[in-house]
């Protein structure tokens, strides 16, 4: 193993699949010659080329767009949307040229792109700057939806995402690209659909994903202070979701908190909810309870994202909740 940040397991999966694939590569807004926004793709220009490492105008539209009709010719692009607060200019050719080209086709044309960069809440950046669009996205059929929590998970989803023949759209917090963890040394794949239970436990279910996934982690620390075994999964992959590895637990715990920096109306928490009373019903000892985002936009001072976002505190009032020990 070795300690990498999340923007480097992000730039060696890349650079391992340009090296293996020729026709893989890299187009976004000051990918090139600046490296990156946030610096994921320093170096690669100088290894790869202006060919294959592509400044574009701002203009998310137009590059996506581009970038959809190369993959429809054969070629495998990555298409950065320095955030997906910018990706709505190109949620057109996102969801009604690339998601559903392969039914419109009759199985023809396959769009294998992959659309990354961050998401959801960075801190002080006020309410424009500040979405969580993965309930978003995983709401449109013809996309997989990859939202990593930790450098391992991001290096072999990434990889897996530039190899896979369907479009997937790969969102990546803007406050864990300086996250160190461990990554397998030599090449690795993770494959897309199947969640991972991060810490076992037998008293209550903590789902989560992405950068969330460290108040889901440290309150499962805080409840195991007081004797409250939490069993934690991480869905990594939230279209498709990994319902069974949810279900499974939740026999066996009896009891589910569903944890996600998004709105509450159609989130990830909600369609998880949907399925564990439908498919487990009778294993539940209490009511599914969420933490998930205030329902207004994000505020700008910290004092009020604070109150806005879930947080540890506030995942463990809610497990607490379900233990019925409030």
């Amino acid at each position: 193993m070795k300690n990498v940040v999340f923007r480097e397991a992000l730039r060696e999966a890349l650079t391992e699949e340009m090296r293996r694939d020729e026709n893989v590569f890299l187009m976004g807004e000051e990918v090139a010659q600046y490296n990156g926004a946030y610096k994921v793709s320093q170096g690669l220009l100088e290894e790869f080329g202006a060919r294959r490492v592509i400044d574009t105008p701002i203009a998310e539209l137009g590059f996506a767009g581009i970038g959809v009709g190369a993959a429809m010719n054969g070629l495998r692009p990555v298409i950065e949307f320095m955030t997906f607060n910018f990706s709505l200019v190109a949620i057109d050719q996102v969801v009604n040229s690339a998601a559903k080209m392969l039914e419109m086709s009759g199985g023809q044309i396959n769009v294998p792109i992959v659309f990354r960069g961050p998401t959801a809440s960075a801190g002080m950046l006020a309410a424009q700057h500040s979405n969580a669009f993965d309930s978003w996205y995983a709401n449109c059929a013809g996309l997989k939806v990859i939202v990593p929590s930790n450098p391992s998970d991001a290096k072999g989803l990434l990889k897996s995402a530039i190899r896979d023949n369907d479009p997937v759209v790969f969102m990546e917090s803007e406050q864990m690209y300086g996250d160190k963890g461990d990554i397998p040394e030599g090449e690795y794949l993770i494959p897309i659909g199947v969640a991972d239970i991060k810490r076992a436990g037998t008293d209550v279910t903590i789902v989560s994903f992405g950068r969330i996934m460290k108040a889901a982690l440290a309150a499962a620390v805080e409840l195991q202070k007081e004797n409250i075994s939490a069993e934690v999964i991480d869905l990594r992959t939230i279209r498709p979701i990994d319902y069974a590895t949810v279900i499974n637990s939740v026999k066996k715990t009896n009891r589910l908190v569903i944890v996600e920096e998004a709105w509450p109306l159609g989130s990830i928490a909600t369609e998880v909810a949907f399925k564990v009373q439908k498919d487990a019903f009778d294993y539940l000892d209490a009511p599914v309870r969420r933490v998930v985002s205030a329902d207004v936009p994000l505020p700008y001072a910290p004092n009020l994202i604070e109150l806005a976002l879930p947080n540890v505190a506030k995942t463990v009032r809610a497990v607490k909740d379900v233990m019925y020990k409030s």
